[in-house]
């Protein structure tokens, strides 16, 4: 899928609100500058948020919960950590249970660790839009409708 502009980026993250529960992990991959944190804040401003999600680099971790947004979330981004056990400390094995995990910058860690993780890769292209690939795994099958 082609994403030719923020709008089109925003939008994707709207749409995967309609589909999200609590104990999805959403994994966004892409080089910086890739609209990542895009597809979180559009996912975020459906799920009720009201002001933009800041990109949660410097916190590592951003949580959100009720009444903010519809579910407990926690917006992760990963490029920080450099290795397993620094992602051990945030307790993200814990979150997987009863929050939305979303996550940049996943391929910090173990494949292994998001098995059953929507996988969404962007990468830019030479004409300044964006190819969305998406790994979507058996916990998703019967919900997925981007394509």
């Amino acid at each position: 899928m082609t994403l030719h502009s923020v709008e089109d980026t925003l939008a994707i993250g709207a749409r995967l609100a309609q589909l999200v529960r609590a104990g999805d992990v959403i994994a966004l991959s892409g080089p910086l500058g890739a609209g990542k944190t895009s597809i979180a804040r559009g996912l975020l401003a459906a799920l009720g948020l009201e002001e933009e999600a800041p990109s949660p680099s410097f916190a590592i971790v951003q949580p959100y919960d009720p009444p903010e947004v519809r579910l407990p979330v926690l917006h992760v981004d990963l490029y920080r950590i450099e290795d397993a056990d620094e992602a051990e400390e945030l307790g993200l094995e814990d979150a997987r249970h009863d929050s939305l995990l979303i996550v940049e910058w996943p391929e910090r860690l173990d494949d292994a660790f998001w098995q059953d993780a929507l996988w969404l890769t962007l990468e830019p292209t030479p004409n300044g839009a964006r190819c969305l690939t998406v790994r979507v795994p058996a916990a998703w099958k019967d919900r997925w409708l981007l394509t």
